[in-house]
């Protein structure tokens, strides 16, 4: 028996130009050991773009998932009983909730490159935390999974 398929599922992958600046790296690290050959050029261009590719990659592993009765956003599970009513912002509106309506006290997952988002009231008495914020580019899809999965 195969485990049901999450109910919504995203990679926050960084976008292509981010790529195009890793090889950039690359050949700017090839440059500067120019003067002292080919082999040191070659080694500084594979080196200097495997390591911005490494960067990249890391930072658009990002996942949110909701599955089996929780959000997992990064690297935190919450339980879907300490969420409240999904809110869906635009692109504007998450702008506003990521700079001057930010909580220092919330949960971000927050991409710069994505402009719209989520955000989850925490109803969770004991936790101090007053929201969630997470950016995704299907929100739709998010406040949905988060609105029909079963809390039980």
């Amino acid at each position: 028996m195969q485990p049901s398929a999450p109910p919504f599922d995203e990679r926050l992958t960084a976008p292509r130009s981010w790529w195009f600046i890793a090889f950039g790296v690359g050949v700017a690290c090839a440059l500067m050991l120019l003067p002292l050959g080919t082999l040191p050029l070659l080694a500084g261009l594979a080196g200097g773009t495997v390591a911005a590719a490494l960067l990249v990659s890391s930072y658009g592993s990002a996942r949110i998932r909701v599955v089996a009765g929780a959000l997992v956003a990064g690297d935190a599970r919450i339980p879907l009983s300490a969420l409240g009513r999904p809110e869906v912002l635009d692109a504007e509106e998450a702008r506003a909730w990521r700079t001057h309506k930010a909580d220092a006290r919330a949960f971000m997952l927050l991409r710069g490159y994505v402009e719209t988002a989520v955000r989850v009231e925490v109803t969770d008495p004991d936790d101090p935390t007053p929201y969630v914020y997470l950016s995704t580019r299907n929100p739709q899809g998010l406040a949905a999974a988060l609105s029909t999965v079963p809390t039980a």
